[in-house]
């Protein structure tokens, strides 16, 4: 795998919108306004894609988790029984010809009316904002958008009034946290307009060396601009990176591939694992794979086995509810499996 794809996991478009003719979320004055939303909005949107329609409410908290987890919501939303709703892409449409490692997810009555996202794998802001560009303006023509001719697209918070639009990458950085270059970088990316987070967005920690990397500009500015300078940094981080893990590994080769390969041992051996120590073992391979210490070819084979043996995603493999050691003993199975077929 070559350094951007062992580096950029994912790469995500998140457009901002507010329903002209209501409050924002914040304001609404009854649950009877917040489901007339809904009910725009999911009858707009299903006209072009098929998506299926969630409410917070009526949802398990696995099931909220999960898409959480998967980032197709997020934390505020999830926690939003009262008045909020997403509407998740199924994956059947072909109106976008996307892959479908790819993920398409409408937020509704989070912070604003509307956050619509793309998920793309790698390395792809231009793509990701052609694709939801394309929803984004099938929408506007039944959905009226609050804009105002000299501030742009209106939104709750003033960070993400203009374009609303947020452009963010989601790196994998062992080396540059390894190395303790995390604070230098991140002064750096904020000085440029830029913020770093963690895996789960503002106020979030980081998990397994995985860090988002996005704009904080978006008013005044255009949306190629965006897309560019947030494109330019992530490669400047990817160049940061690949120098780390050069340096990690000069330091220390024995020690290093000893880590990485130590840790695959135990995840393709293990009968029971713990989501915590797994996080761990799990990066030290990504970055063995990505050093050629481990026959690891394809990054996308460890990111899809993270995703899929989180608590919340794990759980859904079961229809009762599973204990710990029982979502330890089925991540363990899962982890031996997925790792020797990548063989």
């Amino acid at each position: 795998m070559n350094n951007i794809e062992s580096t950029v996991v994912s790469t995500r478009i998140r457009l901002a919108r507010n329903l002209s003719d209501y409050p924002f979320p914040n304001r609404l004055q009854n649950a009877k306004q917040a489901k007339e939303i809904v009910r725009i909005v999911a009858g707009a949107a299903g006209r072009l894609r098929h998506f299926k329609l969630y409410y917070m409410d009526e949802i398990t908290d696995r099931v909220a988790l999960s898409l959480r987890d998967d980032h197709l919501i997020s934390e505020q939303l999830a926690s939003n029984k009262k008045y909020g709703a997403a509407l998740i892409d199924e994956g059947d449409s072909d109106l976008f010809g996307e892959r479908s490692s790819d993920k398409i997810s409408i937020m509704i009555n989070e912070e604003d009316h509307l956050r619509e996202q793309y998920i793309a794998r790698g390395l792809n802001l231009g793509g990701a904002y052609v694709k939801i560009s394309e929803l984004d303006d099938s929408l506007s023509r039944t959905v009226h958008f609050a804009f105002d001719k000299k501030l742009g697209y209106l939104t709750a918070c003033p960070t993400n009034l203009g374009t609303g639009l947020r452009a963010s990458a989601m790196l994998f950085l062992p080396g540059l946290t390894r190395m303790n270059k995390m604070g230098k970088l991140i002064r750096e990316i904020s000085r440029l307009g830029h913020t770093v987070r963690g895996v789960y967005g503002e106020g979030s920690e980081a998990e397994g060396y995985m860090y988002q990397i996005s704009n904080e500009v978006t008013l005044g500015v255009t949306e190629d601009y965006i897309l560019s300078e947030v494109e330019k940094a992530v490669l400047e981080i990817v160049t940061m990176e690949t120098q780390a893990r050069k340096a990690l590994v000069s330091e220390d080769y024995i020690g290093v591939k000893d880590r990485c390969r130590r840790a695959y041992g135990i995840l393709t051996n293990c009968e029971k694992i713990a989501y915590s120590e797994f996080i761990g073992l799990v990066s030290d391979v990504k970055l063995g794979a990505a050093l050629g210490f481990v026959k690891i070819e394809d990054a996308a084979v460890i990111d899809d086995l993270i995703s899929s043996v989180r608590p919340a995603n794990i759980s859904l493999l079961s229809d009762g509810e599973l204990s710990a050691a029982e979502r330890d003993v089925l991540r363990a199975e899962k982890c031996r499996r997925t790792l020797k077929e990548s063989e």
